[in-house]
């Protein structure tokens, strides 16, 4: 029972917080309302038992693309005019015919959650037997990712922390100084000092 008040209550505020990002007008603010979505989903995900989800939501979501807009928003020159609202028609019919193409996409999928699906034949049926008893983890996804797919997850981390990593050297977040022998500073000679 719990868990079903603590999910209603999560959606609705994922939902108000969905709709205040589309409505407010300040970048800031709408960047500080993509971060409480983001850890929103987070919530959401270990309400679900999904704790490797959540933490890659609370990581990419609420913390590294966090941090890209605010660091972008600090380059901007400042706040500009508003746009105006003549020509908006063009941009409203291509997003109408776009979401028309997607929806009649999905017309074709198969069923979501059924056990016939083409997905969920072959080696799928063996991890959904033998996961719970085999790993312990009640989650599904969780017990594959930490078990039969560490190695895999481990792998992800690392591409994320090289991604990061070279996200700090494009932004000049990390200065390196490198030793020369012709600078004085390298040698431990400060200025006014001679070695004799």
């Amino acid at each position: 029972m719990i868990e079903l008040i603590a999910n209603n209550v999560l959606l609705l505020f994922l939902a108000i917080v969905a709709v205040a990002v589309v409505r407010v007008r300040q970048l800031l603010v709408s960047v500080m309302l993509f971060g409480i979505y983001s850890l929103l989903s987070a919530a959401i995900f270990v309400v679900m038992l999904a704790a490797d989800v959540a933490f890659t939501e609370a990581a990419v979501g609420a913390g590294i693309a966090t941090v890209l807009m605010l660091a972008a928003l600090a380059r901007l020159p400042g706040e500009k005019e508003e746009a105006r609202a003549r020509g908006q028609f063009w941009p409203l019919v291509l997003v109408v015919a776009t979401g028309a193409l997607l929806i009649y996409g999905t017309i074709d999928m198969p069923g979501f959650g059924k056990a016939d699906n083409v997905a969920h034949r072959g080696v799928a049926m063996q991890y959904v037997e033998r996961a719970p008893k085999e790993t312990g983890i009640p989650n599904m996804v969780t017990s594959i990712l930490a078990s039969y797919r560490g190695l895999d997850t481990l792998g992800e981390v690392l591409v994320i922390f090289t991604a990061g990593l070279g996200v700090l050297l494009v932004l000049g977040g990390v200065h390196t100084k490198i030793a020369s022998p012709l600078r004085p500073d390298a040698v431990g000679i400060r200025d006014g000092e001679r070695r004799g």
